[in-house]
């Protein structure tokens, strides 16, 4: 296959009236090889497209308008110079795209007759010349950062690992987006939804949706960082709330494996989660859409972006969501809740300003930490139906979530940037717990199952400032690039705390509806404060050596600090996390690279003489490949890692610490060894598809494999192709999962091991349109109705096969 792209595909009848112009040309009309007219009514015929253009030095915007459009621009440097020009972001035909980045330069775009562009100063009594339709050369739209109307299943640049807007082609580590029209194709509304079909990303779950005992993992290790606009999430009590999140207002999802510490400071050697929020557009855009599905899924979206000022340089967005449905098990209902509002302003050419507010609402009844015992109390398994809840009915969960953010950025003439975001992030959190899980049932009377019951009340409120510049340096007679930074967190957390847990017996578990037991008094027993605190400043620098090679090194220094009520506060002061990365391109398209991360996360952990356990330290070796093809809009990687992590807590039984608690050693060595796999973007016009292998083996010291219960292969894939001689347009699609066998040993009473072995799950998906303004779209999901536990703790299965049906309306 090649890797060059075609600039053009031309119909007969454009070859035929371009041959014809340029005979005419040729047999002598006097035309020059300037023409605004021409390149007005020719800018005309460009189809609209998605720009992310910063405001900055007009020059340099203009070069990237060129890019992003696919048209040859040129023009004197001495034009532009001092002359500024304000963001582009959204989607504008050429000649809207024009206009905005012109205004007010006096300064206007011309056609040269070989079908390139250049730039002209206005004048009014200047003679037009003579109209000519001259040749464009129209080559594929580039990608930015933002996703939304792309229709691309990637992107063109990512922000995660290193804060510079890189294209993963160009980022040292392994990297997935998961972009906006992959969440509109396959129906990905909830964070479980996005890591279900990322590469490299796998969930144990043990309970209902954002239960503690659904853990996410990547390469061996759980994933506890997160982040939203690239601000860290921060609260190292309840890392789990952050998994409630509905992908409603987000334009894509960012996620990098390994060791983040560069742009986190303190987490796991995992991964990192970036939830990318919507934007405002230049120009009116609305949609709405309504879903119906099995068990009384029913799901309303509304989504209106507008300009607020003829100019445009006020503009605004809101969307809202709002969903209910009942569930494959028994009693459990949920409702959420999604309100999303966003203003920008220019305040110059230069300088922009943001200001936004989300609330998300998820509350649940009948919900469930975890399942059904998966053992009779002489050791057989109990096989249970997929309906059946551990949860009574009286238990809850309700999780609450508002955050308000402001930033202010300003592009400088150099090309330098600066921004600063100021944010406040709330959960309140209240999840009344009952669920039976304990204990193991009698066969004969289905007795002897046991009922947990307890409250957690939580209101972890984040108050943030970021702020970090970037641009050029020049250095050895060329140009590099520079990242500087600074992140400060405060988490407070001051509720209630309802004591220990209350054990209950479920008399039969066999004719058990849930009321019964009734719900435990839990009064509150204390008050409960937390005190999270994290400083760090960093910096990244992105040297070029050469056209080629490029050397990517930073660092972070992070202060840390957790008060709690009834601990001893714990501190870390000026940890060091380094990053370093190479890359080198061998042509147009390959790229090899290695890199070097690594990360810390403080322990609350004992030792036997009552001190904490050193921080968690973890590190990540990579080495790899990454493509590009068809003008950017595919990407391929391949990549080899190592991840190594010390000071694993390992319980000593029977010891304990001075104050009680379970005592623990601390063990070095534990590592994940494993190939990475993955595709992503446009196969064919009209063909888009996502494709990812995972191998990863995680063992402790003595080379035992360590946490089973996850798998060691994945396979992931997703494509759709849009056969555009239908009707309007009919887009099918469809995907597979599949994992190899997980386990866990010494279960039930028995001491037996529990297996799941290897399945797929297949889904597809349709959708026509009616009209650009119109479609109608179906998902099933496990289409072959596959039988799966989704880990190897409990009997906690995965959905059925269910169907949802979805009316979308764009405007």
């Amino acid at each position: 296959m090649s890797s060059a792209r075609p600039r053009c595909v031309e119909r007969p009848l454009n070859q035929a009236v371009r041959i014809a112009l340029l005979s005419m040309m040729l047999a002598g009309a006097a035309v020059t090889s300037i023409n605004v007219h021409a390149a007005a009514n020719t800018l005309d015929a460009v189809a609209a497209k998605s720009y992310n253009i910063a405001a900055g030095p007009l020059g340099r915007n203009l070069s990237s308008f060129a890019a992003q459009a696919g048209i040859a621009l040129s023009f004197e440097p001495a034009l532009t110079e001092g002359l500024v020009s304000s963001a582009l972001s959204g989607s504008y035909s050429a000649r809207e795209a024009v206009a905005r980045l012109l205004a007010g330069s006096g300064l206007d775009i011309a056609a040269r007759a070989d079908g390139s562009y250049t730039l002209v100063k206005k004048s009014a009594d200047a003679p037009r010349e003579s109209a000519v339709l001259p040749e464009v050369l129209v080559t594929a739209a580039g990608l930015g950062a933002t996703t939304e109307n792309s229709g691309s299943y990637t992107t063109g640049s990512a922000s995660t690992a290193t804060r510079m807007n890189l294209s993963i082609r160009e980022t040292p580590q392994s990297v997935s987006v998961i972009t906006r029209q992959r969440m509109d194709d396959q129906g990905l509304t909830q964070l479980q939804d996005i890591v279900a079909q990322t590469p490299g990303l796998t969930m144990s779950q043990g309970g209902n949706m954002g239960s503690d005992s659904s853990t996410i993992y990547s390469r061996g290790f759980a994933v506890e960082n997160y982040q939203v606009d690239g601000v860290g999430q921060v609260f190292s009590g309840y890392a789990s709330v952050f998994q409630t999140n509905d992908m409603a207002l987000y334009d894509r999802v960012e996620v990098v494996r390994g060791a983040t510490g560069l742009m986190n400071g303190v987490g796991t050697p995992s991964a990192t989660i970036n939830l990318m929020r919507k934007l405002p557009t230049r120009q009116f855009q609305a949609s709405a859409k309504v879903e119906a599905g099995s068990w009384n899924y029913y799901r309303a979206e509304a989504d209106i972006s507008t300009p607020l000022n003829e100019s445009g340089s006020l503009r605004g967005r809101v969307v809202a969501a709002y969903q209910e449905n009942d569930s494959y098990l028994d009693r459990l209902h949920e409702k959420k809740e999604v309100l999303y509002g966003i203003v920008e302003a220019d305040l110059s050419r230069s300088t922009l300003a943001t200001f936004g507010v989300t609330l998300q609402n998820h509350d649940a009844t009948g919900h469930a930490r975890g399942a059904l015992p998966a053992y009779y109390s002489d050791g057989t398994r109990v096989i249970w139906d997929r309906s059946d809840s551990a949860a009574a009915e009286w238990a809850y969960s309700k999780r609450h979530n508002q955050s308000i953010f402001a930033s202010l950025e300003h592009q400088f003439d150099n090309e330098w940037r600066i921004k600063g975001t100021l944010a406040q992030n709330k959960v309140d959190y209240d999840e009344l717990l009952g669920y039976a899980t304990g204990g193991n049932p009698v066969l004969a009377t289905g007795a002897g199952v046991l009922l947990y019951g307890s409250r957690w009340v939580g209101n972890p409120t984040q108050n943030s400032l970021d702020v970090f510049a970037n641009g050029p340096f020049h250095l050895f007679g060329r140009k590099h690039d520079l990242v500087v930074g600074a992140t400060l967190a405060r988490t407070n957390v001051d509720s209630p705390a309802y004591g220990g847990w209350n054990i209950l017996n479920v008399p039969n578990i066999y004719t058990w509806d849930g009321v019964s037991p009734a719900r435990p008094a839990l009064p509150v027993a204390s008050a409960y404060r937390d005190i999270e605190k994290t400083d760090s400043a960093y910096t990244t620098a992105r040297f070029k050596p050469t056209d080629a090679l490029s050397i990517i090194l930073g660092s972070r220094v992070t202060s840390w600090s957790r008060t709690k009520t009834g601990t001893v506060a714990r501190s870390e002061n000026n940890r060091l996390t380094p990053y370093a990365g190479v890359l080198y391109d061998f042509n147009d398209n390959w790229t090899a690279y290695a890199s070097y991360t690594d990360i810390f996360k403080p322990q609350s952990l004992k030792k036997v003489n009552g001190d904490f356990i050193d921080p968690l330290l973890g590190n990540s070796f990579e080495v790899g490949t990454k493509a590009e093809f068809f003008d950017k809009r595919m990407n391929l990687s391949a990549s080899l890692y190592k991840i190594k992590q010390d000071n694993m807590g390992v319980s000593l039984p029977g010891v304990f610490a001075p104050d009680g608690t379970q005592a623990y050693d601390a063990v070095s060595g534990t590592s994940t060894r494993g190939v990475e796999l993955e595709m992503g973007g446009e196969l064919a016009r009209n063909w888009q598809a996502s494709a990812g292998f995972s191998r990863g083996i995680t063992t402790g010291p003595a080379k035992k494999r360590l946490v089973t219960n996850i798998p060691q292969n994945t396979f992931k894939l997703f494509s759709t192709y849009r056969i555009a001689s239908i009707g309007n347009g009919l887009t099918v699609g469809g995907g597979v999962r599949w994992q190899n066998e997980i386990y866990t040993d010494g279960m039930g009473p028995a001491k037996a091991r529990f297996t799941q072995s290897a399945y797929s799950i297949v889904d597809l998906m349709a959708r026509y349109e009616f009209s650009k303004q119109l479609s109608l779209s179906v998902n099933l999901y496990n289409a072959f109705d596959k039988y799966y536990y989704t880990t190897t703790g409990n009997s906690y299965y995965g959905a059925p096969r269910n169907v949802r049906v979805g009316l979308d309306m764009r405007f």
